[in-house]
């Protein structure tokens, strides 16, 4: 195993990460362990993809009246 020192950590954050390595019952190292994995893990996105593909998805939504949903909100329905 390697080891690895953090230096100048803010107060704040160091008390922030001391409860919640308390609360999930875990030592400070454990949690800042999990902490990293867990952010490494998350898939990353390609925001241009997922603007294409939400573009597409919008495109398939039924056209809204916007006029009738005017009437009907002053109506007191929906």
């Amino acid at each position: 195993m390697l080891t690895l020192t953090l230096k100048n950590i803010p107060k704040d954050l160091h008390a922030m990460l001391k409860e919640s390595a308390e609360k999930n019952r875990r030592s400070l190292n454990s949690e800042i362990l999990m902490r990293l994995e867990s952010d490494f893990s998350v898939p990353t996105v390609d925001p241009v993809a997922q603007a294409r593909e939400l573009k597409a998805f919008a495109a398939r939504l039924p056209r809204v009246e916007h006029a009738r949903v005017g009437r009907y909100k002053r109506q007191g329905r929906a």
